[in-house]
């Protein structure tokens, strides 16, 4: 059996942990710059993310520390968990989308899929919150 996969990524968004954090756990702002959906930043909520021609995805928060943590569960038996770490006037946000399966050929799919993806999702998050900013 093959070790399952990760993607980890780092991003600097010119914006404190409090707006990152919102652009994570708000679903109007989440809907902006990757899914609609109805996160909330709560331990146990299930909900789902619309992925467009790949469906509804369900999902559970499975970790929260306000700020600074937010992990759930995804798609094939995956786990995203995003940190946050202030960084001068800014954030560090880290992804790391982990346990892809890669015995499995729709798991191998998604994860060369989502390590294309992701980074031009997470370069999407900082232009997001500046729009919501100008509204």
């Amino acid at each position: 059996m093959t070790e399952p996969a990760t993607i980890r990524l780092s991003q600097y968004i010119a914006h404190p942990p409090a707006k990152v954090w919102q652009a994570l756990t708000d679903p109007q702002l989440v809907a902006k710059w990757w899914a609609p959906g109805d996160v909330k930043a709560e331990v146990g909520h299930r909900f789902t993310l619309d992925m467009g021609k790949w469906g509804q995805q369900a999902c559970e928060v499975i970790a929260v520390e306000p700020e600074r943590l937010l992990s759930y569960s995804f798609a094939v038996n995956t786990t995203i968990t995003w940190r946050l770490e202030a960084e001068g006037a800014g954030t560090r946000l880290h992804l790391e989308h982990s346990g892809f399966d890669l015995d499995s050929p729709l798991a191998k799919t998604a994860f060369h899929g989502m390590s294309n993806g992701w980074p031009a999702i997470l370069e999407s998050i900082g232009p997001a919150i500046e729009g919501i900013a100008r509204e």
